[in-house]
């Protein structure tokens, strides 16, 4: 853009917000908003005789209106649907991840720090939260869902960090899944059939695997006439059913009070007469919680962590267990995840940028040595094939005796040893 049109822009910036009242924008709906003020800026225009190129015209406007009612620089790349997140790394470094890879955005968005600064506070001083020196960090949501997370100075070392991560408009439906070569179909009929058994289900995965999106479309196997709790850090769980309680940790305010967490939540959802509970990701003590609401009596439950294959997960939530303030042996604490969790589905990120399920594991008990006893149902093997392949291990766990106990029909082909249906070949 020339410099004309950068004075031109700034100018028309500055004067809507002195000619627009955010408080009334604030409560029509979003589309009309932007009418508005693009209705505006070509008034402002006209008044000051701007006489511009219509491509130039529909550019400065576009943008000006972006910044008013949009998050800015960074609207265009959230409106694309290809897009899932975008991360602004201080002024210069701007990258997004698309179809499962990381591109760098070869446009100069921003025009300083103070512009990113600007941006971050525009998003989360509405919430009653602030980024400074002393509060250096947020963790924030946007009103369509999306998940924000802004880290400044002195923490980090390139000016302002901020990273938006979009969800779908449209979740995925298991169909989809199986088209898209995440998981095979017999992996989704078994945990179709785990689902609405009422088993215990915990996904693992590292960041960005596709852990909330898995966790969203097994929750489509939920029969309707359930009551579902769902507890999160940042709402991002998606749940088509028509009894849906969400709930959402709080952090300190900017007085630093009023901080509600996760376990907060947990033990408040045991109160509500949940049939299931749904913790989007648990990350501390509140999976002791979890892990007792599972064992007494709320089957059925489905959670998400962070860990790199399913035995590592049951450490993990073992040593999150240890880290409440209850204090438990060891041995006991590794029982109650035995007892608790059924199955562990992992998830994981091929460099291709496709998202694979890599293993779903029954857990069986407890074995002598006192470990729990992981049972490998279905697994990804990457170098089978040309594009990787799903495999039945022909294994039947032992959960599958509680399944049919609780009315669901298995089909003897899941544990049939061999490929797992057709992997559909896809570089996302």
């Amino acid at each position: 853009m020339s410099d004309a049109l950068v004075d031109v822009r700034r100018s028309l910036h500055e004067r809507l917000l002195r000619r627009v009242d955010a408080r009334v924008l604030e409560q029509v709906p979003r589309a009309e908003r932007r009418l508005r003020v693009r209705e505006e800026a070509l008034a402002v225009l006209r008044e000051e005789g701007h006489i511009l190129p219509q491509g130039a015209l529909a550019k400065v406007v576009n943008e000006v209106s972006d910044a008013v009612v949009g998050l800015g620089p960074i609207e265009f790349l959230l409106k694309d649907p290809d897009v899932t997140e975008v991360m602004v790394n201080g002024t210069d470094d701007v990258y997004v991840e698309r179809k499962g890879r990381i591109e760098r955005v070869a446009d100069r968005l921003f025009e300083g720090e103070e512009a990113v600064f600007h941006l971050i506070e525009r998003i989360v001083a509405p919430l009653g939260l602030r980024v400074d020196g002393s509060s250096p960090w947020v963790d924030a949501r946007l009103p369509d869902g999306s998940r924000v997370h802004a880290i400044v100075p002195p923490l980090s070392l390139c000016g302002p960090v901020l990273n938006v991560r979009t969800f779908r408009s449209v979740p995925l439906t298991p169909d989809r899944l199986v088209a898209n070569g995440t998981l095979g179909p017999g992996m989704l009929a078994f945990l179709a059939a785990c689902v609405r058994g009422r088993a215990n289900i915990v996904i693992s995965g590292g960041t960005s695997s596709g852990k909330t999106t898995l966790l969203g479309v097994l929750t489509s196997f939920v029969p309707d006439g359930e009551r579902l709790i769902t507890i999160e850090d940042a709402a991002e769980v998606r749940i088509a059913k028509p009894h849906v309680i969400g709930l959402e940790a709080r952090p300190m305010s900017v007085e630093g009070a009023g901080e509600v967490t996760v376990r907060d939540l947990v033990r408040n959802a045991l109160r509500m007469r949940p049939d299931r509970i749904i913790v989007g990701e648990v990350r501390g003590g509140e999976a002791l919680d979890m892990l007792q609401a599972m064992n007494t009596g709320h089957d059925g439950s489905l959670s998400t962590a962070h860990a790199n294959s399913a035995r590592h997960l049951l450490w993990r939530l073992e040593t999150m267990a240890l880290m409440s303030d209850v204090a438990l042996p060891v041995g006991h604490v590794r029982a109650q995840v035995a007892s608790a969790v059924d199955v562990v589905v992992h998830l994981a990120r091929l460099r291709s940028g496709r998202r694979v399920v890599f293993q779903i594991a029954t857990v069986d008990g407890v074995g002598e040595d006192g470990e729990p006893i992981v049972t490998e149902v279905f697994g990804f093997r990457p170098r089978l094939g040309r594009d990787g392949s799903f495999l039945r291990t022909g294994i039947v766990p032992r959960l599958c005796d509680l399944l049919t106990e609780r009315g669901q029909e298995l089909s003897g082909e899941w544990f049939s040893p061999g490929v797992d249906g057709e992997v559909v070949a896809r570089t996302r």
